[in-house]
């Protein structure tokens, strides 16, 4: 399997650029995300790689092959890329049986019958649909039909395989199976995956590393746990994570190279960087604190309760801190009457300060009150 490389990709439509000076390495057998918001270019870059869309500056390489080159003049077609592409349409045919569908692209390619044969009977076991193999695509349901074309993707062998969003159409419980299925089938065919998704949980539990975009520029390339517990930003700070990163407004200033005293919550902390401090444009900060990092009923600073949401494993709890609203997880099922007081304590080693002006991190690390 090939590793895909990307010098410099720029897309420009007329005054508008989709995706903006983009460099990146997707390693051989990787499974790459592509996230973040509607119009972030990350369908784009996808196309690009792919040859269905055209760049406008740059360099692509698949393997030893230069498949695109502005400055030479070089643009080798998708049929020549030697990759799959799934779409979020499943794009069946009708009047073929899954059997028909599976093998019509290795048809076109001129395999012997007997090799065909073999070759969907391995895909059927694979997606585990041999029981489908003489039905039609409209007597499927719409996991079948995404095993099926999942299936004929992977049957000519493709040195990568593309999918634009192919889980949005299914419902809730269904796209959890299919993730678990795409993970493994990821691990059994050994090939490269590159999958766009705008499901922020899709990327944490399939990429190997999510490419988080935002207006067409990379924000973060990296694992999933490092993204979500090293965020680069505010931006991929406030994009990864379900609930969302508590974002504290804060006034900071740094006293050493791992030293700042922070103001926040009404109260002075000392926070202590596990790595060298980055530059504070001024005293304004946010401290971001993940919603596990909030300890309750334990510390020297009170809040009110101003909602509890149990959901059996955890429960979300809202907590109202001078007008100020924290959200903190639990593991199991809790209640707390509105607005009745409680302790907490910001604890942990993850807790991130970001330069407010910049949205830079500036550092990570703890936090303890200053007397």
């Amino acid at each position: 399997m090939p590793k895909i490389v990307l010098e410099h990709v720029t897309k420009r439509f007329e005054k508008f650029v989709a995706v903006d000076d983009l460099n990146m390495v997707i390693e051989d057998r990787e499974f790459i995300t592509l996230l973040g918001p509607s119009g972030c270019g990350k369908t784009t870059t996808l196309r690009m790689i792919a040859g269905l869309e055209t760049p406008t500056e740059g360099r692509i390489t698949i393997g030893d092959t230069v498949v695109f080159d502005a400055a030479q003049g070089i643009n080798v077609s998708p049929a020549k890329r030697d990759i799959g592409f799934l779409f979020q349409n499943y794009a069946l045919w009708p009047h073929m049986t899954v059997y028909q569908n599976i093998a019509f692209g290795l048809e076109n390619l001129k395999w012997p019958k007997d090799k065909i044969r073999a070759r969907v009977d391995e895909m059927l076991a694979m997606l585990k649909i041999e029981q489908f193999e003489k039905r039609y695509p409209s007597e499927l349901s719409g996991g079948q039909q995404q095993r099926v074309a999942i299936a004929r993707t992977l049957a000519p062998e493709p040195k990568v395989l593309f999918m634009d969003e192919p889980l949005s159409n299914l419902d809730a419980k269904l796209r959890l199976e299919m993730r678990t299925e795409l993970k493994r089938l990821h691990a059994d065919t050994d090939s490269t995956f590159v999958y766009v998704t705008h499901d922020q949980l899709e990327a944490m539990t399939l990429a190997t590393r999510i490419c988080l975009m935002k207006v067409g520029v990379l924000q973060q390339y990296a694992p999933p746990l490092e993204v979500y517990n090293n965020p680069s930003n505010l931006f991929v700070a406030d994009f990864v994570g379900n609930p969302t990163m508590n974002f504290i407004p804060a006034s900071a200033t740094v006293l050493d190279e791992t030293h700042a005293e922070v103001k926040a919550l009404g109260a002075t902390l000392l926070f202590e960087s596990t790595e060298p401090l980055g530059k504070l444009s001024s005293a304004d900060a946010v401290l971001g604190v993940r919603p596990e990092f909030v300890r309750l009923k334990t510390g020297t600073q009170h809040g009110k309760v101003y909602a509890t949401l149990p959901a059996g494993m955890e429960t979300t709890v809202k907590l109202d801190v001078d007008g100020e609203i924290l959200t903190s997880v639990e593991f199991g099922s809790v209640d707390y009457p509105p607005n009745s007081d409680i302790a907490f304590e910001l604890l942990g080693q993850g807790i991130i300060l970001f330069d407010k002006a910049g949205e830079a991190k500036v550092g990570k690390g703890s936090v303890t009150p200053r007397a």
